[in-house]
């Protein structure tokens, strides 16, 4: 049942959306953790900001600034740079130093002073601080990340949202598979339900 709802869920009416968040690589996440973007192709990236709010206190840190312009392809992939300041993400986008926690904690993506989108991680305690919608998704083990169920779906719900991967695909993302009906389906939609109900009467006049 899970997946029918999902499969009908109506695509986000605003992007750009996080879809897909690496932070905990097994050893040393330097060079490794990434942030992927799905957005608009075209779409300038100046002006945006990821920011890391810390669970315990709500404190804000990282702030990453964004620059560049999102590709054909819909996906944008922030890389965390080395000591060197090379990533060992392949086809990354933007290189940026960070290093966000491991939950719960949230990242949000702002546009100004306004929070586009939010993804909150982890078991949150009383008094801790959620910056999330909705639930938050789950924490993923060292190695795995967070990713949406469909780039381009968003139902303001992170447990909803958000599936762990046990291994992370920077660069590639599942879309929403269930395209709206065009009219021609539509048609003969509706011509097999008058066939449906024609054989429905014939059958019931021949019963008689």
């Amino acid at each position: 049942m899970l997946a029918i709802g999902v499969a009908a869920a109506a695509p986000a009416s605003a992007f750009p959306l996080i879809s897909e968040f690496f932070y905990d690589a097994v050893g040393s996440d330097d060079g490794f953790s990434f942030i992927e973007l799905f957005g608009t192709p075209g779409t300038d990236l100046a002006g945006w900001t990821l920011e890391g709010i810390n669970g315990s206190n709500g404190a804000a840190g990282p702030v990453l600034g964004l620059s560049g312009v999102i590709s054909a392809d819909g996906l944008f992939v922030i890389a965390d740079g080395t000591a060197g300041g090379m990533p060992s993400v392949a086809d990354a986008d933007l290189v940026l130093d960070f290093d966000f926690q491991n939950g719960p904690d949230s990242v949000v993506l702002h546009l100004a002073e306004n929070a586009a989108d939010a993804l909150g991680y982890g078991v949150f305690a009383a008094g801790e601080v959620f910056a999330g919608e909705g639930a938050p998704a789950p924490d993923p083990a060292a190695g795995a990340s967070l990713a949406r169920r469909f780039a381009d779906v968003d139902s303001d719900d992170n447990a909803a949202d958000f599936i762990v991967l046990d291994v992370p695909t920077p660069g590639s993302a599942p879309r929403n598979s269930v395209p709206e009906p065009g009219v021609a389906s539509l048609l003969l939609l509706g011509l097999a339900g008058l066939a449906a109900l024609g054989s429905r009467r014939t059958y019931r006049v021949a019963s008689h």
